[in-house]
């Protein structure tokens, strides 16, 4: 809304929101408007020196449009002066509160000048106070292209432009990428400064635009799909522009997630840590993770720092950079979301508000920088307490060079850890697995005053010890079976793997076969198909608990199944420990040597009355 003609004004007093969007001098170049007179009020320069000595890029931005004034005033011939008190320490502190626009609308009242203003708030004073105003709707949409947009292609992931440097890109995609020149030509502070400017100013009069977050010699901008940062001396050695932007944009249903983990994403997993190395695409996942919830008429928020999800209308982005944990607490449980994409966890604060919302029960997907997967749980250790971490996070993702690399599970149970025999050393233990296979990876715990994170893998080094009566046990099984392959469990247990048709004449009539083995190497043996070691189709089959009796005859433990049970292949636990596979005789009687290592083990698990499972 423009109270005045554009064509000729008498005299100008313009205020610090038209001066910083540099509006007015696109306005006098373009013969927009032609003046006799402009006033600039010395709290204008005052206000922009204090910006500028704080680092902030809008107080050098201000103090170039004056620059430009000046310049045009000789051009269009036009006088150009400063009027006014210089304001206090005060006044420009609360530069905020209106002092500062105060003593502008006084200046313009007392010199019968129009008021030039791109601030709705001054441009409706005025008018209140009758005075002549003009103001400026600033636009929402960038005016031009950005010279940084002119480094960029289809390929490129980022640019990094510096002073005195050429510039240079990554292209390619995440995980295949070069680096490469864009030109031999050195960019020279006066251009980088140029650059910088476009894009602050760009960031102020667009609506996609953000500045997120402006320090003392630093500035980090959100402009449409671009995050830049801005760095500059003293705190950089010199002026430095980094700008990032999603290569591709992929769906949830572009990851080829198996059915297994898909159903877990939709159902049940609702402490999710995305994880990965800077640039392997773990925001895009993020991103897509969203969109999928969202199109499944879930509510969903995102906390970002800055905002730079490129997502749907439906979809609210909270910048935590602009509010603090306790403020971004209240807003997400006062709003009620099913799912909240935390971007970007980094310090103590950011960890402990996932853990405080995923406790109240908000469906939390965090992103966090990590090497391998288990690195992103160890960021949790010392920051939540250990028995919390499985209600806080029950899946990792680990993206690698775009796409999913590894998914980890995650569960509390109280158990010996891996490595110890003593069963008085049972202790809350936090089982990490292999979520496709459900193979065990890593084992959390607390040793003495110490939280340890300890691998348990079937690849770890073994011992010289093991390595030796693997050796001897391979050379024993292989009279009786070709290729078998043998697994140290413990120093008195291994499990030998043979194929599925060889196992009934290893074990022999009642089991004499395994037994005289198990005495001559003096070590208990499990047999057991190849196939199920490789996890080949058709080897699995579904377990079952079955009832049982167990009984005595001379020298021998006889477990009774019952007839429905004959030649069944069945396994015996003493406890959650595995004990021996046997297949149940015709009758459905398991026959059991009391002087053999699996015999001594029930009878002693008899006697102290621990339970004794039997799963078919």
């Amino acid at each position: 809304m423009e109270q005045v003609k554009e064509e000729l004004i008498e005299r100008i007093v313009p205020d610090t929101s038209v001066i910083i969007e540099g509006l007015l001098s696109e306005k006098l170049h373009n013969n927009h408007i032609k003046a006799n007179e402009i006033i600039i009020h010395e709290a204008v320069i005052a206000e922009l020196e204090h910006q500028a000595n704080l680092g902030k890029a809008i107080g050098f931005l201000g103090l170039d449009e004056i620059k430009r004034i000046k310049k045009l005033s000789t051009e269009k011939g036009f006088q150009l002066s400063f009027k006014g008190n210089r304001p206090k320490a005060a006044e420009i502190r609360h530069a905020s509160l209106g002092e500062i626009d105060s003593l502008i609308r006084q200046l313009a009242y007392d010199e019968d000048a129009t008021l030039i203003t791109s601030d709705k708030v001054q441009s409706e004073v005025g008018l209140a106070k009758g005075m002549k105003v003009v103001y400026y709707r600033r636009p929402e949409k960038g005016l031009r292209k950005l010279r940084l947009e002119r480094f960029f292609d289809e390929t490129t992931m980022s640019v990094h432009l510096r002073e005195n440097v050429p510039p240079y890109a990554k292209k390619g995609m995440p995980g295949n990428w070069q680096f490469k020149e864009l030109r031999k030509a050195v960019l020279k502070q006066e251009e980088i400064q140029a650059i910088s400017r476009e894009i602050i100013e760009d960031a102020k009069l667009r609506k996609d635009g953000f500045i997120e977050i402006e320090r003392a010699g630093s500035t980090i901008v959100q402009l449409g799909v671009y995050r830049i940062v801005i760095t500059r001396p003293p705190f950089s050695d010199g002026w430095e522009i980094t700008a990032v932007r999603p290569v591709k944009r992929l769906n949830l249903s572009d990851y080829k997630l198996s059915e297994k983990l898909m159903k877990r994403i939709a159902e049940q997993a609702e402490g999710v840590l995305v994880a990965g190395a800077p640039g392997m695409g773990k925001t895009t996942f993020a991103q897509s993770l969203a969109e999928y919830y969202a199109s499944q008429n879930k509510v969903v928020k995102t906390v970002e720092a800055p905002r730079d999800l490129i997502l749907p209308e439906n979809i609210t982005q909270y910048a935590i950079s602009y509010g603090d944990a306790q403020e971004i607490h209240d807003i997400l449980l006062l709003s009620r979301p099913d799912y909240t994409i935390f971007d970007e966890m980094r310090n103590t604060d950011d960890f402990k508000l996932f853990a405080d919302l995923r406790l109240a029960g908000v469906g939390m997907v965090g992103v966090v920088h990590a090497t391998s997967p288990v690195d992103a749980i160890q960021r949790f250790i010392g920051r939540v307490e250990m028995g919390v971490i499985p209600q806080v996070i029950d899946t990792v993702v680990f993206i690698k060079n775009g796409f999913i690399n590894k998914v980890l599970a995650l569960k509390m149970m109280v158990k010996v850890p891996s490595g110890m025999t003593e069963a008085d050393l049972a202790r809350p233990v936090v089982v990490v697995n292999d979520f496709e296979t459900g193979k065990l990876e890593y084992e959390i715990y607390s040793y003495g005053e110490q939280t340890v994170v300890i691998p348990v893998q079937a690849g770890r080094e073994k011992t010289g010890a093991h390595k030796l009566a693997e050796t001897t046990i391979l050379a024993e099984f292989s009279k009786y079976s070709r290729n078998p392959e043998v697994e140290m469990i413990s120093d008195n247990k291994c499990v030998v793997y043979v194929p599925e048709e060889d196992i009934a004449r290893i074990i022999g009539k009642q089991g004499i076969n395994i037994s005289r083995i198990e005495e001559r190497l003096g070590i208990g043996i499990d047999v057991k198909s190849l196939n199920e070691k490789y996890n080949i189709k058709g080897a699995a089959k579904e377990q079952r608990e079955i009832p049982f009796e167990i009984s005595y005859k001379k020298n021998q433990l006889l477990i009774e199944l019952g007839m429905e049970m004959q030649n069944r292949d069945i396994d015996i636990y003493v406890g959650d420990e595995f004990l021996l596979s046997a297949k149940a005789g015709k009758t459905g009687i398991i026959k059991i040597k009391k002087n053999n290592n699996i015999g001594r083990r029930l009878l002693e698990a008899l006697n102290r009355k621990e339970k004794i499972r039997v799963v078919v």
